[in-house]
């Protein structure tokens, strides 16, 4: 996977920002409920069975979609490797601070951490 480059990131920031109290909302739903330490919320713009759909692209201005997932999830569906959790949950950031987004796009797929704000 290809890293997002600084431009592009700060697009997707910026294009994410009216996302983030929803966003924001399904994480603290997932750790409240104590469904998982874990949340990661899935950006794409394309169909995908990964999570639960949060915010539907055709139903807002945006032209993203959203789905909560967790760490979990992803190891079950074996997109995190069993041997690799560990590294993932020690690069995890805190999630009453940061949002963990798993952002799919015509460049691939990666993982990146935005501030709650």
């Amino acid at each position: 996977m290809k890293s997002i480059e600084r431009g592009r990131f700060k697009t997707l920031e910026s294009e994410l920002k009216p996302y983030r109290k929803i966003m924001s909302k399904a994480c603290d739903a997932i750790l409240e409920k104590e469904v998982s330490d874990y949340p990661i919320l899935v950006v794409h713009q394309q169909q995908i069975e990964l999570g639960i759909p949060v915010v539907d692209r055709k139903d807002v201005k945006g032209s993203w979609s959203v789905n909560a997932s967790t760490l979990e999830e992803f190891a079950m569906k074996q997109l995190i490797k069993t041997d690799k959790i560990e590294d993932f949950q020690s690069i995890y950031k805190d999630p009453n601070h940061h949002l963990c987004l798993f952002v799919v796009s015509e460049l691939g797929a990666q993982f990146i951490f935005i501030n709650r704000e």
